[in-house]
């Protein structure tokens, strides 16, 4: 007699659900076993929003496959002050000047999401590489000329007395640049991380364009650790108190060549580190990490060489990524991390989910690492596993779509509630193909005043977040908690991508 017949309907269910979902010893199996399978959110369509959200920061002639559609040609003759073809690029924020310090970091930070994570990402992966690539173009226009970068273009204070789409700015295209004599190590270090790490997305794919980002990131580099200085100090009236370097320029020259041992795996590199590490402030307690900053980024990126290329001479980076993972634990020895009432990391009012963002990739990247060379990091005596750090992102990026005390999403476009009146000026006026009269620069901002709904959705675009205490007025004129920028959707490409693919949705 069959087994089947001795068994009642429903034990055959159960029998055949363990069947599906054990393994041989009849236990529960799950590939990914971080988290259970259902998720709250739908981490695919955000990943997808994420990277979309680029399309509509491009400055340039726009590709035939652009994607979003209300956005028209701009600057088109940006360079041209100075006789050098700067057309291109992203507009960093929700103006448009374009700033070179943090589309570089941008630029770095959507290579490193997919670096790490780009293998998870399938159909998306497209997408990402070129949202990287358009960053890239630029920032080889801008280093065209050797011992010079072109840092800025635009006149940010005459910029910022009008409101009005970049399809019809009429303000001052100036052309800002560092060289020998107004050096700019910040700026310089930045862009040559950026070169460097995007040279590892496209080796496979494009070995030709793969080697030229290389061998521009060596040279950018040289220039950036042979003129020192910071780039605010010789074009303090143009970039302050917009993208002013605060953190000085060590952190960036650190970063520099940490991203340029990953890329040429040039024992030069490695040397430089091991000489220059400590002065250059590897060991400093500032745990901040974003476009002015890069000492956190700096030594997880290290901690990988010693954790996963069992690279002994960095052994001491592992203690250093460690302090400033325990400093985000909250009741952990150490902890200095501040949260809002409702679990949001809350580090400044202006723009704070950078921080979420950027803090959120390093703990997933960070655990990564750790998994792969089966470590745990030690705060004082409690032992945090890659598993408790995977949950703390985790918690941050759902308060971001939507888990917090408002059931608001801070990314336009994903799900039912989220920002309708954000401070970006292309989405705010009416799009040329609604309005193709030019909307002059003072007449704009009664679109600005207005309490109506912004018409053009942009859509992926991640703003600037709550107040501490979980508030947000969506106003437009809020720019510090409703203005959308570049630095803060592109570490979030790669968290998201290991999100979607650790529930099953990619």
């Amino acid at each position: 007699m069959g087994l089947s017949l001795s068994l009642s309907p429903l034990a055959l269910i159960v029998l055949l659900a363990c069947f599906l979902e054990c393994n041989g010893y009849g236990f529960p199996f799950h590939q990914h076993h971080h988290h259970p399978r259902v998720a709250k959110h739908n981490y695919r369509d955000a990943l997808t929003k994420s990277i979309l959200f680029f399309e509509g920061q491009r400055s340039g002639k726009l590709p035939s496959n652009q994607r979003v559609t209300w956005r028209r040609d701009s600057g088109l003759s940006d360079g041209a002050a100075m006789h050098v073809d700067l057309v291109g690029g992203y507009y960093d924020a929700g103006d448009n000047v374009k700033f070179g310090f943090p589309m570089a970091f941008t630029t770095t930070m959507l290579s490193w999401s997919v670096l790490e994570f780009g293998g998870l990402m399938k159909g998306e992966l497209q997408n990402a590489k070129q949202a990287i690539r358009w960053g890239t173009d630029y920032l080889l226009k801008a280093t065209v000329h050797p011992d010079t970068i072109y840092v800025q273009v635009g006149d940010a204070n005459k910029d910022h007395s009008c409101w009005e789409r970049p399809e019809d700015m009429d303000t001052p295209r100036s052309v800002y640049k560092i060289d020998k004599n107004t050096p700019g190590s910040d700026v310089a270090g930045e862009t040559a991380a950026a070169l460097a790490a995007a040279s590892l997305v496209f080796r496979k794919t494009d070995p030709t364009y793969s080697k030229l980002l290389a061998r521009r990131a060596m040279r950018v580099f040289e220039f950036a650790d042979k003129y020192r200085g910071p780039y605010s100090n010789g074009l303090k009236k143009v970039v302050c108190p917009f993208y002013c370097s605060y953190s000085g320029y060590q952190d960036e020259l650190l970063w520099g060549a940490a991203w340029l041992h990953r890329a040429t795996k040039n024992p030069t590199y490695l040397n430089y580190i091991q000489v220059n590490g400590q002065t250059l402030g590897a060991a400093e307690f500032d745990n901040t990490f974003g476009w002015d900053n890069k000492h956190v980024g700096a030594r997880i990126l290290l901690s990988k060489a010693f954790l996963v290329q069992r690279l002994q001479s960095l052994h001491e980076y592992k203690g250093h990524a460690d302090n400033f993972i325990c400093s985000l634990i909250p009741g952990a020895p150490f902890s200095s991390a501040q949260y809002t009432p409702g679990g949001l990391l809350f580090k400044m009012s202006d723009s704070n989910m950078q921080y979420v963002t950027s803090t959120s990739f390093l703990l997933l990247t960070y655990a990564k690492y750790l998994t792969s060379a089966h470590q745990v990091v030690n705060c004082g005596g409690t032992t945090i596993t890659p598993k408790r750090l995977r949950s703390i992102a985790k918690k941050q990026v759902d308060y971001l779509l939507g888990d917090n005390p408002l059931k608001m999403s801070y990314m336009v476009g994903y799900g039912p509630r989220y920002p309708q009146r954000i401070h970006h000026r292309g989405s705010s006026l009416p799009s040329v193909a609604n309005h193709p009269a030019k909307i002059q620069c003072s007449a704009g901002f009664s679109f600005m005043n207005s309490q109506s709904p912004n018409p053009n959705i942009l859509v992926g675009a991640v703003i600037g977040g709550p107040d501490k205490n979980d508030r947000f007025p969506d106003q437009r004129s809020d720019y510090e908690q409703s203005e959308p920028s570049t630095y803060m959707n592109a570490p979030l490409v790669g968290a998201l991508a290991y999100l979607a693919h650790s529930f099953g949705q990619l």
